[in-house]
């Protein structure tokens, strides 16, 4: 048995997005599930070999606790370098919820920038890829980057765009990324 699989009852019905097809389940109480992934404010479980993502506000579901940020990571300076520095820290604790990677250091990101609308309000565009043109991740991964990087004072919008061109490779893959998968 894998050393960081862990295995719970649940303790309440809960909404989870089966994995990779995104499609929404409910998981039930009293499910017995192995925890087999619990990064960034995720858990990735296994339920009779269907993997389930299960987001951090139902961790209680699991007996669990929500994380919440570092208080460090969010701060209200408002430069562009500083919001550049608090979305990249906000998007590596963001997870492929079937490879223990965060998407920043997968790969998956491919363009960030910060935009100053007519009105003055802050607009973050973030392009973004999956490992897979076919994953039904895709909007779960995007609505979770739009909520992270809107907790980002001075951030007003956040648009994030899925492309497949270039279509993903692992060679995209930081060092540390394809150090920790054993690819190295």
């Amino acid at each position: 048995m894998h050393p960081n699989i862990e295995k719970v009852t649940v303790l309440r019905d809960c909404p989870t997005i089966t994995i990779p097809s995104g499609i929404p389940v409910t998981l039930a109480k009293g499910s017995k599930v192995q925890i087999t992934q619990a990064l960034g404010d995720t858990f990735t479980v296994n339920d009779h070999g269907r993997l389930l993502r299960i987001a951090g506000k139902d961790a209680d579901a699991l007996g669990k606790t929500q994380s919440q940020p570092e208080p460090s990571t969010i701060t209200s300076d408002n430069s562009t370098d500083e919001v550049f520095d608090q979305v990249m820290a906000q998007l590596k604790t963001c997870y492929d919820p079937e490879i223990p990677i965060n998407i920043i250091d997968l790969g998956l990101i491919y363009h960030l920038s910060r935009d100053t609308l007519l009105d003055g309000r802050q607009m973050i565009r973030i392009t973004m890829t999956l490992t897979a043109a076919g994953c039904g991740m895709g909007q779960v991964l995007a609505d979770e980057i739009q909520q992270k990087v809107l907790a980002i004072p001075g951030v007003d919008l956040v648009n994030v765009r899925l492309v497949f061109d270039p279509p993903w490779s692992r060679e995209m893959m930081s060092e540390a990324a394809k150090l920790q998968l054993g690819m190295l």
